[in-house]
């Protein structure tokens, strides 16, 4: 007994024990707060709101299980928006109001969002949508609306690159015409302009549009050109289009087509049927990257899902998802960021009425806690099952989109786009610091286009209603060698020839597609032009007309509202004037076959050359000495006859030999250039235009002629002149009148015109008329096309191939061949016609160094031979030594053969006066020099030191 009494305190102690830890446990489940948030989505037993609601429950579960110590815990409460926007708003309205709840994830549709999120900035309760994507969303700019999705204006980057790397220059969207398809629609218009991509048709398909409504807009889509869609719709109204349009042959080869997301997310989900008629189509998804987390979560899910819906087979989970279960996650960490610090006893109401009915605004509670859980909500941080997840400014960040192609059962990865990379072909690329922004195709993968062609669509084809292109002719009275109309009253048959006609039509013909076209002319009932250029052009800016093949100038004005092709003609504007024979009749005329420059320079050269034959010759012939008139004169005779080769004065010195040879075939050059200039002065008519400068012209008042209907009319009047001034003429032979009376007539004084035009009136009038210019300058003539035809990038690259080859010179000399030949006979003019130095320079270059070079080495010989003078006059000054050096030059040359010749001799010594500078003896000499008495210049020199 003893021992069994102590047994019974310790089983009281461990009863007691476990009573208090079960009490423990119990208080702590009991002071966890339960906080209701509500889920309001579309329970139409849809496949995807189950996808949904599964992954929001599977993160609130996920949350608690690695937080089990938190305090407060999220009770979801799903409402039925039954597809209906008041539904939606009922819902929320009903459970912010009677449950209470701090917080909606949803609704499912952004129509449903814009008066749900209305609702919650009143109650301030946030409201988190994962499915929402619309742009108009974000302009309500509530600080109580939380989008968990991308938002769809941030794919519209990757659209336009897409097309831009193609090439492709028209694009047409197709959208859904309500709240979510017009939404994106601004947003990626504005990108697609500033890729230069029009947008010449916007397609708006009822929400609720029947297969019928399909198939008529589809088909009117085919009248088009254009042949570049861009889808945006939910995915049920999508696989309606995609179906219809396959049905009808819009998926066949030339066709292109680009998916939004919004259709791109849900191809894991769609229909092998559906997916069998988008074959070949492009699309832009997010990009989710496969994580581990991911692949372990997908598991977890299909296996959940598959529990909880057993009839459901081969489900899939799509992004929207994921951004449910991120949502869910985020909204878990943000109300247990808040705690317990507000009560939620303390809800308030806008109005004291107690009574009201469940759905009255006035009595709309504002939730305690909302304005904590908005702010935690915009800090929420974390790594998600999508990739990052935070708000900025309440939106989800934008990433990384994926491109795919539509291939056999799925969608094929041919590269990513990111908003700092543009594309890539590879997801390392797109991430890469280094990497610049690229809109090139070569950063995407292969491409299966539609019709199984993998072949690039040009974005556009002829329209398949058979519709032939309206190409509009002037019709002009003159130049029918440019554009010509016949209307044959028997036949009603319209005859359209010349220079453009045949130009379009080779053009055309060089595409690497067939083009049907007919020629309207630009006329009145009666046959008569309807109008300007101008007026024509603007035709085909209102859509009259598909293209112009005329004489249409590329002007700057024109090309606001029109496209120009690359111009085929020379360009500028010109003007032709009058021509007046220019020749002088005057006594004087012989002076003008030089240039007075050319004058001075010959008459300064015989000079100088009659000034070194001098210095060469005056000790040694007698012809150049004597008195200095007579030495003067004989200078210059002897340089002017040698123009016409009568000098009679011989020249014996070598030196001065090689002078006059050189000089003499100067002077044959000169005279012989100076006879042909003045023949062709006295016996060619001298043709001048009578104005060179269309601002003398303007400053002397005169008429200026330009042709009827022509833009040079604008030209003239934005140069300053008078509207009186300017006369209009319709045909080559009333310029000629005009031109020929002149402006005191009553005529013009010249007639301005593009380049192309006045040729072919000088091919006519080449032997009365001159072209001047161009005074304006212009592009030359093109075809024209309306704004952004995708005609125009292949007719320029036609022209090119036209122009450059033979073609080109055929038809040129169809049209203008023999009449062009005259045009290139009238003279060509210049300013002056007289012979200038920079004719000559040379010719005096190489007599002034060959005369330089002669006193070079004249003057080199002279002073070795008397450089006694400098050694015997000691101690006096440079100025006597160089004037004994000149009176030594002035005498002759004894020892010269000319002298010799004559039994002229030397001087004796003993006839030597006194002289006045001892000279050294003749035996101090005789001691340097042997015999240096016998050499006749020392007697010469101790002569003249001697009269020193």
């Amino acid at each position: 007994m003893e021992n069994k009494k102590p047994s019974k305190p310790v089983c009281s102690y461990f009863l007691i024990f476990c009573s208090s830890i079960s009490l423990v446990v119990a208080m702590g489940e009991n002071t966890s707060i339960t906080v209701n948030v509500g889920v309001v989505l579309d329970l139409d037993n849809s496949l995807s709101t189950k996808v949904w609601l599964s992954c929001i429950k599977m993160a609130i579960s996920d949350f608690y299980t690695s937080h089990a110590l938190s305090e407060s815990r999220v009770a979801l409460n799903i409402k039925d928006s039954r597809s209906e926007v008041v539904d939606a708003a009922a819902a929320a309205l009903d459970l912010i109001k009677n449950v209470h709840v701090e917080a909606i994830i949803g609704p499912k549709s952004s129509m449903q969002a814009n008066f749900v999120i209305d609702l919650g900035e009143k109650a301030q309760v946030p409201i988190i949508s994962f499915s929402a994507t619309s742009p108009s969303l974000a302009s309500l700019q509530s600080l109580y609306f939380f989008r968990a999705a991308q938002n769809d204006s941030s794919q519209v980057k990757a659209i336009s690159a897409i097309i831009k790397a193609f090439g492709w220059r028209v694009a047409i969207p197709i959208y859904v015409e309500n709240a979510y398809g017009e939404g994106v629609l601004p947003s990626l218009v504005d990108a697609l302009q500033d890729v230069r991509v029009r947008v010449p048709y916007r397609s708006a398909i009822p929400p609720t549009a029947t297969d019928d409504q399909l198939a008529e807009e589809l088909y009117k889509l085919m009248t088009m050109q254009t042949r570049v869609f861009i889808v945006h719709m939910s995915p049920s109204l999508g696989s309606r289009l995609f179906a219809k349009a396959d049905e009808i042959g819009m998926m066949n080869e030339g066709y292109v087509w680009i998916m939004t997301n919004g259709l791109t997310n849900y191809l894991s989900s769609t229909n092998a049927s559906i997916i069998n008629s988008m074959q070949g189509a492009l699309g832009v998804r997010t990009y989710v990257p496969k994580t581990q987390e991911l692949i372990d979560f997908r598991s977890r899910w299909k296996r959940q899902f598959q529990h909880e819906n057993p009839t459901v087979i081969d489900v899939e989970l799509d992004v929207f998802g994921l951004w449910a279960y991120d949502a869910a996650y985020a909204l878990a960490m943000a109300v247990e960021n808040v705690g317990t610090t507000s009560s939620l006893s303390g809800s308030q109401t806008t109005n004291a009425s107690i009574n009201s009915s469940s759905t009255d605004l006035k009595t709309l509670r504002v939730s305690p806690r909302g304005r904590e859980l908005s702010q935690s909500l915009s800090g929420t941080r974390f790594r998600g099952l999508a990739g990052d997840f935070s708000f900025s400014n309440g939106q989800l960040q934008s990433s990384v989109f994926e491109i795919v192609n539509v291939n056999g059962e799925g969608a094929r990865e041919i590269g990513f786009w990111s908003p700092q990379f543009g594309l890539a072909k590879y997801m390392s690329n797109s991430t890469n610091a280094n990497s610049s922004y690229s809109t090139s195709r070569s950063d995407m993968g292969p491409i299966l286009w539609p019709g199984d062609s993998t072949s690039t669509p040009k974005g556009w084809e002829v329209p398949t209603n058979n519709r032939r292109l309206r190409v509009g002719v002037p019709v002009k009275v003159g130049s029918p060698e440019f554009v010509k109309v016949v209307h044959d009253p028997v036949t009603n048959r319209i005859d359209v020839t010349g220079f453009c006609i045949d130009m379009f039509r080779a053009v055309m013909e060089g595409l690497p597609y067939a083009v049907t076209y007919d020629f309207i002319p630009f006329a009145k009932p009666d046959g008569t032009s309807a109008g300007t250029y101008n007026d024509m052009v603007h035709q085909v800016f209102l859509r009259n007309f598909d293209a112009l093949a005329a004489a249409t100038t590329i002007r700057a004005n024109r090309s606001l509202y029109v496209d120009f092709t690359l111009p085929y003609t020379d360009s500028g504007v010109v003007m032709v004037v009058p021509m007046i024979d220019s020749k002088s009749r005057n006594a004087w005329i012989f002076l003008k076959p030089l240039t007075w420059d050319l004058w001075l320079t010959t008459s300064c050269s015989f000079i100088f050359i009659g000034f070194v034959i001098w210095v060469l010759e005056h000790r040694i012939n007698e012809d150049f000495r004597g008195p200095p008139s007579h030495q003067v004169g004989t200078s210059i005779w002897f340089s002017f006859s040698t123009m016409v080769f009568a000098q009679r004065e011989q020249v014996v010195s070598n030196l001065g030999r090689f002078v006059v040879i050189v000089w003499v075939f100067v002077v044959l050059i000169l005279t012989q250039s100076y006879t042909a200039s003045l023949t062709s002065l006295l016996t060619i008519k001298q043709l001048q235009p009578t104005c060179t400068d269309i601002n003398q012209l303007l400053k002397n008042k005169e008429s200026v002629g330009y042709p009827e209907g022509s833009f040079v009319y604008d030209l003239l009047i934005e140069k300053g002149f008078d509207r009186s001034r300017i006369k209009a003429y319709t045909s080559p032979d009333e310029c000629d009148q005009l031109l020929k009376n002149g402006s005191a007539k009553g005529g013009i004084a010249a007639a301005i015109d593009e380049t192309p035009n006045l040729k072919l009136f000088l091919a006519k009038y080449c032997t009365k008329y001159t072209m001047v210019g161009p005074i304006f300058k212009t592009d030359g003539f093109a075809f024209v096309f309306p704004k952004g035809s995708p005609l125009v990038p292949d007719v320029s690259r036609s022209i090119l191939n036209v122009t450059e080859g033979d073609e080109m010179k055929n038809i040129e000399n169809k049209w203008f061949g023999k009449k062009a030949t005259c045009s290139v006979t009238n003279p060509m003019f210049s300013d002056s016609s007289s012979l200038g130095v920079d004719s000559f320079w040379g010719l005096f270059l190489i007599s002034g160094l060959s005369s330089c070079l002669a006193l070079m080495v004249f003057a080199t010989s002279f002073f070795l031979r008397h450089r006694r003078i400098f050694i015997t006059i000691r101690g006096s000054s440079i100025c006597r030594k160089v004037g004994v050096m000149l009176r030594v030059f002035d005498e002759k040359d004894i020892t010269s053969h000319t002298f010799r010749n004559k039994n002229l001799g030397r001087v004796e010594p003993s006839a030597s006066p006194p002289c006045s500078i001892c000279l050294p003896s003749p035996s101090s000499q005789h001691s340097n020099h042997t015999n240096i008495q016998d050499s006749p210049f020392f007697w010469e020199e101790r002569t003249i030191v001697g009269q020193i």
